[in-house]
Parts: structure tokens; C-alpha cells; sequence
């Protein structure tokens, strides 16, 4: 396992993390043990997870029993913003809000201390150095060690960077966002700024929600129980005929390497530079040894030139 500092930080994490979001949702408690369990053994260390995930936290709540004695073997990375309960006073990223959810998180997980808290999307209605302020003062109450954001835009990034550095603020060290081999669409601005001001992209959906593992095929019947099957008329947004004809043109150029289309989806995101690690889901042990063994492919500056055009 390869380790990466994210942004202008000391904080190590492991280029394969695990995304929790299945936790509780599709996993029951057993079940998430065994992964998080193995997970350690294999040197991932960034589990990524969510309030709003579970439903109702959790996510959070199966993450924090499974970690256990292991916790301060582990950096646990979670987010606040979304609705967690009827009514405006129950989402947001206001100062009270920030405080609360904080709180709530810290027992759910049954940790002191929150490695990487995160604004889980941008919020309109409270000002971005309040959302700031906040999340720096639970910096320096020690409940929190570093901070992130998740959604965020390029000039948001940059807004965030400024207030920062202005008022000597902590700094957000990782932008989590939506990238894949068929959605680049970071690549136009989020990842310019990050690179400009020392914040570390953390890609969730590297495997564009199953769309990139090879188990569905042009013309033929959606895999059963398949994430993309569940979603209904809602797969559209990944299954068209665009993405049928990168992935067939990303599936030979991985074959004949002898990889697999996982192998690349995430290996080529493991090979950039501006990716701190690289979040995905995984429900059982051995699909966790494969997303982790597919971190360890490094693209030559050849090859990822030639995946840039085929996947563009």
C-alpha cells in the first residue's frame, strides 16, 4: 500500500480508501466488520463515511463498533451538511448547526476525535467564513484534526483558500468530488485550483457506480441486485451509448496489459498526481482486495496520455 500526504499537510493516507456509504444500508453490522477488519490488515487506513449515510448515521454508528481497539490504527472521515431530521435546524453548515452535528457524530463513530471533518456540499444559506470559523474552533478544541469540503466548485476552493490564509483560518486539505474515467468534469477547474492552493482530490464514484467494473454489457440484461439495475430510470445518467463506446475502447486498452476495467478505473486515478486516495465501496472482503490491488497500477506518462484520449 502507498501512502500520500493530503494537501499542505502531514496527514498520511492510503491511496485506496474505503467509502462507508453501504454501511447500514446494505450491510448489516457483521458483515461491515469483516470488511473494515480486512481493510486494516491490508493497509487502508482512510475510511470515508457520512452522517446522512445509514440512513439516519449509521454508517457512522457500524464504522465506530467495527473499528473498535483498531481506531487509532485508522483516519475516519466523515460529513455534515445533509438533512438529518425534519425542519431547517437540522442541516446545514451555520455555526450551530456545525457545533450539533459535530457532537453527534463524535458518538455515533464512539471516537474523541474526528481525523477529517467535512463540509459534504456547499450551502447558500450560511457564509462560507462562519462555516470556517466553526470548523476551526473544533480544530483547536482538538475534537477535529484536519478539514475537508466535498462539491465544491474550483472558485470555491479558491474563496475557501483566501478567508484562510486572511484570517489565518485552518485551511481545507481535500476536495471530494464525483471523478471517473466518464466524468472529467473536475478536470476543468476543481483540479486547477486544487493544484494552485495544496488541496488533495478525493474521487468518490471512481468506478462510476459499477459502470467500470465490466459486470453490465452493451445489449445485454442489467446485472441483478446491481446498483445501477436499482436505480431505474436514473441509470441513464451512466448507461448511454457514449459511455458504451469509451468503456469497450477502455476495456481493450486494459486487456491488453492483462488488467481488467477495475484494474484501470482506479489504477489511473491512483497515478495522478493532484489524488490524495482514491474512495470506493465495497460490500464484501474480496471485492476489497480487488479495489485494493488495482491501486497499485501506476501508469506510465505514455499510457495515461493514451487513456486521456480514449476516455475523452
Amino acid at each position: 500500500m502507498d501512502y500520500r500526504a493530503l494537501g499542505h499537510s502531514g496527514l498520511q493516507v492510503s491511496v485506496a480508501g474505503l467509502g462507508c456509504n453501504n454501511f447500514g444500508r446494505r450491510m448489516d453490522q457483521a458483515a461491515t466488520d469483516a470488511v473494515v477488519n480486512k481493510a486494516i490488515d491490508l493497509g487502508v487506513t482512510l475510511f470515508d463515511t457520512a452522517d446522512v449515510y445509514g440512513p439516519g448515521g449509521l454508517s457512522e454508528e457500524q464504522l465506530g463498533r467495527a473499528a473498535g481497539c483498531r481506531r487509532h490504527d485508522v483516519i475516519i472521515a466523515t460529513k455534515f451538511r445533509g438533512q438529518m431530521g425534519e425542519g431547517p435546524m437540522r442541516s446545514g453548515a451555520s455555526r450551530r448547526y456545525i457545533m450539533q452535528a459535530a457532537e453527534a457524530s463524535l458518538r455515533r463513530l464512539n471516537t474523541d476525535y474526528i481525523d477529517l471533518y467535512q463540509v459534504h456540499s456547499p450551502d447558500p444559506a450560511s457564509p462560507l467564513e462562519e462555516t470556517m470559523r466553526a470548523l476551526d474552533d473544533l480544530v483547536r478544541q482538538g475534537k477535529v484534526r484536519y478539514i475537508g469540503h466535498s462539491n465544491f466548485t474550483g472558485w470555491m476552493t479558491a474563496d475557501a483558500h483566501h478567508i484562510a490564509r486572511a484570517y489565518r483560518l485552518t485551511p481545507f486539505i481535500s476536495a471530494q468530488n464525483d471523478y471517473s474515467l466518464l466524468n472529467r468534469a473536475v478536470e476543468a477547474e476543481l483540479v486547477p485550483a486544487c493544484r494552485q492552493f495544496g488541496v488533495s482530490i478525493l474521487p468518490y464514484f471512481p468506478l462510476a457506480s459499477g459502470l467500470l467494473t465490466g459486470k453490465y454489457r452493451r445489449g445485454e440484461p442489467m446485472p441483478e441486485g446491481a446498483r445501477l439495475t436499482n436505480m431505474g430510470q436514473m441509470s441513464g445518467r451512466f448507461i448511454n451509448d457514449r459511455n458504451w463506446d469509451i468503456i469497450e475502447r477502455l476495456e481493450a486498452f486494459a486487456a491488453a496489459r492483462g488488467k481488467s476495467l477495475t484494474d484501470l478505473a482506479i489504477g489511473w486515478l491512483a497515478s495522478l498526481p493532484h489524488v490524495g486516495s482514491v474512495i470506493a465501496g465495497a460490500t464484501s472482503p474480496e471485492q476489497l482486495e480487488q479495489n485494493v490491488s488495482a491501486s497499485t497500477w501506476r501508469l506510465t506518462p505514455e499510457e495515461l496520455a493514451e487513456v486521456d484520449s480514449l476516455a475523452r
